[in-house]
């Protein structure tokens, strides 16, 4: 196993762990699960009820800062991980090192590390496509899922086949695939590329200087290479066993994501037995950044 360090620099570069946040009582630390290191911000009491957060591309746990405080202050118990591959956590070498079956184990693990057998999962992005998994992977594992701004597997899935224009949406996840060419061009350039893939798919002001400039520092310590692998690992994934998920649902969607067709959504819904389907007008695929509202809907769901 191996991580890429950051490239030396003499520019100011902030610290990408849990002193990001001056919520007190928001710490870092780090588990040992699935032959991983994982870096995982833990907030709340230990004994409340345990929601993880799983976030997306090109975010680390930074991406759920504002849901960790409503969390807490709803009384849960929240841990975030930077997922393998990401920040602070190890990122280790291969292609199967990223598929779906590991990310799943991961948050299996990372469950039991906190002493549980069970608990809420919320995913965005391609977390919310971890989130998924969990629960139809392992239905047991999962009290109540929360999806934000990722279609169900299967939809995903049959959508491709049919729709020329979430094939043309989805054109990142195909060039993901040619081998070191994305590399090359996410990382040339101070990684201009990934701060635009962040600006072009989110509202204007969704995220400022001080922000990038902390993606940008979380990029550096494990480099491109691990999170386009997420991608490859991706294509590499056996499919769940099951496809309708048994546990409570909420999936929350953005209307003016660029890279997902919004029907989507709804579709998702017919694969989820007790599921709900909130949708935010005028938002970006990244929702819950954009709408105070997500944070609300989400502490209802789960509690």
């Amino acid at each position: 196993m191996s991580t890429t360090k950051p490239p030396t620099t003499t520019e100011t570069v902030p610290d990408t762990d849990a002193s990001l946040l001056t919520d007190q009582g928001v710490e870092s630390t780090y588990r040992d699960i699935n032959d991983v290191q994982l870096h995982v911000v833990a907030a709340g009491d230990p004994d409340a009820p345990l929601v993880v957060l799983l976030h997306g591309h090109p975010d680390f746990w930074y991406g759920w800062r504002d849901q960790i405080r409503s969390l807490v202050e709803a009384d849960f118990r929240v841990v975030v991980p930077d997922q393998r591959g990401c920040n602070l956590s190890d990122a280790p070498d291969g292609i199967d090192a990223y598929r779906q079956s590991e990310l799943v184990a991961d948050v299996r693990e990372l469950i039991r590390s906190e002493g549980r057998e069970s608990a809420h999962v919320v995913g965005h992005d391609f977390g919310g496509f971890v989130a998924w998994n969990v629960a139809l992977r392992h239905p047991s594992v999962v009290d109540r899922l929360g999806i934000l701004n990722v279609p169900h597997p299967t939809v995903y899935r049959e959508t491709l086949r049919f729709s020329p224009e979430q094939i043309a949406r989805s054109w990142y996840v195909w060039f993901y695939q040619v081998p070191r060419l994305p590399e090359w061009l996410l990382a040339r350039n101070d990684m201009a590329n990934l701060v635009d893939s962040l600006e072009i798919t989110s509202n204007p002001g969704t995220f400022d200087d001080e922000t990038i400039a902390c993606y940008k520092a979380a990029w550096r310590h494990t480099g491109v290479t691990p999170r386009i692998n997420w991608y490859r690992g991706f294509r590499r994934s056996d499919g769940p066993p099951r496809d309708t998920v048994t546990r409570p649902t909420l999936i929350c969607w953005g209307e003016d994501d660029i890279a997902l067709r919004p029907s989507m959504a709804e579709r998702s819904v017919d694969y989820c037995e007790d599921g709900r389907l909130r949708t935010f007008p005028d938002a970006s695929h990244w929702v819950h950044h954009e709408r105070d509202e997500v944070s609300e809907a989400l502490c209802r769901h789960l509690s």
